[in-house]
């Protein structure tokens, strides 16, 4: 199975484009080595010829022609991207569907509310409809996960895991589980297995056992600890009053790099990186301890072979 980080970032990128902080500036100028990331997505296929797209980033035009295994091949109009998955509705996941409206019609799988929002108070779908429309495909959130379902040689399941619905869906002060969706993504050439969870709230029991039955997991590297934001005078949120778990322990339990020192995946990669989070400072402590843990920092562009 082959994996390609289309984007790495969280909302806005890095540097992000109206931010001035320590890291941001540092980028621009030099004095912060560390590498531009856009909005994240990833990119899954079996055989390098079908792939299947997992979040449609604001970014996704300029990643898309950023990377040959996603370029046309055939005839005069054609694309290797079979099908669209997306998490959930948050802007920063499917803006991006709008790059596709010259293509062919959209195979598209996300959960009855993810529709919900995106056929009402986001109404993405309703436009497309006009430009290549849309297939859409239910992705069920069961506890211990919903329907598997076969796509372009793969297999994939939802699961439901914990975060927030976005600030424009009715159901945002919620605390359904069904707002927020992780994939398994299976080969079922070799039985080898990836997670995929760029927004991740919490790690229970449920979440463990996703963790532990992968090879590879791609998870919330959001934020580095639970008051970044307001530490960083950037905003006034918590991690965990927008959906993320920090990665260090915090006032609401243990951090994400506890639950990945525990995970018995063999790769570990954090995504979903905030202009905030100093694991970007490529020199700094924080990245440091992360390679002393074997935990790896997601790059545009960063291929992985499971």
């Amino acid at each position: 199975m082959k994996i390609l980080v289309l984007g790495s970032g969280a909302g806005g990128g890095f540097p992000q484009w109206n931010c001035n902080c320590r890291l941001c500036a540092g980028q621009r100028s030099g004095q912060v080595r560390a590498t531009p990331r856009t909005q994240s997505s990833i990119a899954v296929s079996a055989d390098g010829e079908r792939w299947i797209l997992l979040n449609a980033s604001p970014d996704l035009g300029a990643q898309l022609r950023a990377s040959p295994a996603l370029w046309p091949r055939h005839g005069l109009r054609h694309s290797p991207i079979e099908a669209v998955v997306l998490m959930d509705s948050q802007i920063d996941h499917v803006a991006g569907l709008l790059s596709l409206r010259e293509g062919q019609r959209l195979q598209l799988y996300c959960t009855p509310e993810a529709h919900d929002d995106l056929s009402g108070s986001l109404p993405l779908l309703r436009t497309l409809d006009s430009y290549c429309g849309v297939t859409w495909h239910p992705l069920s959130l069961e506890a211990g996960g919903g329907a598997w379902h076969d796509i372009a040689g793969l297999r994939l399941q939802a699961v439901p895991v914990p975060g927030k619905a976005p600030p424009y869906s009715p159901r945002r002060q919620t605390e359904a589980r069904s707002e927020n969706a992780a994939v398994l993504i299976e080969d079922p050439a070799t039985g080898k297995r990836v997670l995929y969870a760029p927004g991740l709230a919490q790690v229970g029991e449920a979440e463990r056992r996703s963790l532990d039955a992968c090879d590879c997991v791609l998870v919330d590297g959001t934020f580095w600890t639970e008051d970044e934001m307001i530490a960083a005078g950037l905003g006034k949120k918590h991690a965990a009053d927008m959906g993320h778990l920090p990665q260090c322990d915090g006032p609401h339990g243990p951090g994400m790099l506890q639950a990945l020192d525990a995970c018995a995946a063999r790769r570990k990669v954090l995504i979903h990186i905030n202009n905030s989070n100093p694991i970007l400072d490529e020199d700094g402590p924080q990245r440091a301890q992360l390679v002393r843990r074997g935990i790896e920092v997601a790059f545009d562009g960063m291929a992985l072979e499971i």
